[in-house]
């Protein structure tokens, strides 16, 4: 299967959603103190349109939106963003997509930022692996503080 990567669209507002949803399902967080209760989740197209701001969708050969993620900040310290809402479906999962949205999302914070930092869940085991083939360090402490208490699994590289 190929996979196109192109920046968010309104039109794909809600099928990020789904995707996103889906995923949380999956692994058993789809409840507060996840993305599952963030406001903004139908809404990524605004959000994500700004300066230092940037959501990637990954759709394949049908147009169908399979994945998805985004870089943040500032948030709390200026040189400081955060990896945002990177899901992928389980039939994009094992495709190498991930390391190409996780490429496309680090080369774009590298242009604002000089750190980049991320929040997962403890049985996100494969998210986590990938993470840190791509240098991400696991920290113990919170990074800043964050509504999503529920992902207690840190990372930070710098960019």
């Amino acid at each position: 299967m190929t996979y196109t990567i192109r920046e968010i669209e309104k039109r794909d507002d809600k099928a990020v959603e789904g995707v996103i949803r889906a995923c949380l399902i999956e692994f058993g967080a789809n409840h507060e103190g996840t993305a599952w209760a963030d406001p903004d989740l139908c809404r990524f197209s605004e959000i994500y349109n700004t300066d230092g701001n940037r959501y990637w969708v990954a759709q394949d050969e049908n147009g169908k939106i399979v994945g998805g993620v985004g870089i943040g900040g500032p948030i709390y310290y200026k040189d400081l963003c955060e990896l945002q809402k990177m899901y992928c479906l389980p039939e994009a999962r094992g495709t190498g997509l991930a390391q190409k949205l996780m490429t496309i999302a680090l080369d774009y914070g590298k242009k604002y930022y000089r750190r980049c930092f991320l929040e997962t869940l403890p049985n996100m085991i494969a998210a986590q692996k990938l993470y840190e083939k791509f240098g991400f360090v696991r920290t113990y402490e919170p990074i800043v503080p964050s509504e999503h208490y529920a992902c207690d699994v840190r990372y930070i590289r710098d960019l």
